[in-house]
């Protein structure tokens, strides 16, 4: 006896996009089974995190966004400029708790759909399905069995790749009783910050309105930082380059992403399988991971549906994984520098044709013509050296928890919006 079509072990963005996807995608067929097992209050379960992405308008999920940019900044080291319009793509910024408060109303409507706060102790196959062990708050041991399970938790240790950086950034939620913000541009990338000697570092500037923003310090580095180390940063970014003056930090967001050539295995069992960034969601060069999240759980609803074994497809293309094994150990070597690099693309490539790009839905073509704008010497002697390198395994990353907000005063309209 099964207790369900399907399981799907974790309610963040994958878990909650493929229930969706299961839901709204289905041709006209009846709703399978489904039991969503989400982390209780604790340690396992992630704090609340911003997503961002670009596509067109009249999205799916807009109803839930914090703010659309239709102008996209990035700034050189000295400061110089470049600012377009990704038309017809827009920038959008999606918080998590928006996003599983749509999406869980909306399930909430399908009969066919339960929740289950557990920890998850064991997935293992079981005859034509897989069983799910679990721990529910109260300590009682419980199981369940599904005909295919998706578990889209977080590895504890990295499938082995040629060069793995960790993508680390600390932002502050800031609120400013002067007008210091234009809602209308995003800051995307600006490189106005002390470079490590192998990777790079940027901060990020998105305003939700003239008195408030999300700024954040990023680096793509082999080692995290201590929150001394980003709490300086982004004081001097914020004194030094955006001369914010007074202000109150509201809330502080913090993450670790692994950003590696590995290949992550998608299929974990004869009917277990991984999606989200343990599925490799995630965009090796960039760190974006919510677009190829939508692709992948897309994919795998139509395949259900159709009767077909529902193994989640590569969430980004041979070719894309290959350029951005090239960028990762271009960088991690200090051949390239990534300030530069980034810099440039953005200045002699169009907005919109770069994020497609970075999006990995690029043809050949384009992406030749996209190459060659790049330091064509030290990329083409990185390719050539990247066969001959050995893999190793590496840690993933401990998702650390949202550090306490600063002790300063919220700030009236911010304390009205929560």
């Amino acid at each position: 006896m099964r207790d369900a079509d399907i399981a799907i072990v974790g309610a963040g963005a994958a878990g909650l996009s493929l229930a969706h996807r299961l839901a709204v995608d289905r041709p006209g067929g009846p709703m399978p089974s489904v039991v969503l097992i989400d982390a209780p209050a604790g340690p396992l379960k992630p704090a609340e995190r911003t997503w961002c992405f670009w596509e067109e308008p009249h999205g799916e999920f807009d109803a839930a966004l914090t703010a659309v940019w239709d102008t996209l900044r990035v700034r050189a080291p000295d400061g110089t400029a470049v600012a377009a319009s990704p038309a017809p793509l827009r920038y959008k910024m999606l918080r998590s708790g928006a996003f599983e408060s749509l999406v869980g109303d909306r399930l909430a409507d399908e009969s066919n759909v339960a929740r289950l706060q557990a920890v998850v102790e064991e997935i293992r196959d079981v005859g034509d399905g897989a069983e799910v062990r679990t721990r529910t708050p109260g300590g009682r041991p419980l199981s369940l069995r599904a005909r295919w399970v998706f578990d889209s938790r977080p590895a504890r240790v990295l499938p082995p790749g040629r060069t793995t950086l960790l993508q680390h950034f600390h932002g502050w939620f800031v609120t400013t009783d002067r007008p210091a913000f234009d809602p209308l541009v995003a800051d995307l990338m600006d490189f106005r910050t002390p470079q490590p000697p192998h990777g790079l570092s940027f901060a990020y500037v998105l305003p939700t309105s003239p008195h408030q923003a999300l700024v954040e310090y990023t680096e793509f580095s082999r080692q995290v930082l201590d929150d001394q180390a980003y709490d300086r940063a982004l004081t001097r970014y914020l004194t030094d380059e955006l001369a914010l003056g007074a202000h109150d930090v509201v809330r502080v967001e913090h993450g670790v992403i692994p950003m590696t050539d590995a290949r992550f295995p998608r299929r974990a069992g004869r009917s277990v399988f991984r999606i989200g960034t343990a599925g490799g969601a995630t965009r090796p060069s960039t760190g974006y991971t919510f677009a190829a999240i939508q692709r992948q759980t897309r994919a795998i609803a139509a395949a259900y549906h159709q009767g077909r074994t529902p193994q989640p497809p590569p969430a980004h293309s041979a070719r894309s994984r290959a350029m951005d094994a090239v960028l990762l150990r271009a960088l991690d070597t200090g051949r390239v520098s990534g300030a530069s690099f980034f810099t440039r693309l953005f200045r002699e490539v169009p907005m919109e044709r770069l994020l497609r790009f970075l999006d990995g839905r690029t043809s050949v073509r384009e992406d030749v013509t996209i190459g060659l704008h790049t330091p064509v010497g030290p990329m083409l002697r990185t390719a050539a050296e990247l066969p001959r390198l050995p893999k190793y395994r590496a840690h993933a990353p401990a998702s650390a928890p949202t550090p306490a907000p600063a002790p300063r005063p919220v700030h009236p309209a911010e304390r009205k919006e929560n």
